[in-house]
């Protein structure tokens, strides 16, 4: 079975990251090019919004608090979420 381009791309991706560590929003959404700071491709590409809506209904995984204005998620967790889309 042939998988569509963009969900290949995603699980690609997967194999990409670190096998444990986090993740800051950005990472995961992306961000876009400023004067200042060159661009952050997409890993699930999603707006902040919808992200953190699917947070709160629990489609996608829950952050972990590193600091006070630190937010961040597991690795694993976001490999498991882009795999599951795969399927």
């Amino acid at each position: 079975m042939r998988l569509q381009p963009a969900i290949s791309a995603f699980v690609h991706t997967a194999t990409l990251l670190p096998a444990t560590g986090y993740l800051r929003l950005s990472q995961i959404v992306g961000k876009p090019a400023t004067d200042n700071s060159p661009a952050i491709p997409a890993i699930y590409p999603v707006c902040k919004s919808t992200w953190w809506a699917g947070v709160k209904a629990g489609r996608y995984p829950q952050p972990v608090k590193l600091g006070t204005r630190i937010t961040a998620w597991r690795v694993e967790q976001i490999r498991e979420l882009i795999e599951r889309g795969a399927a």
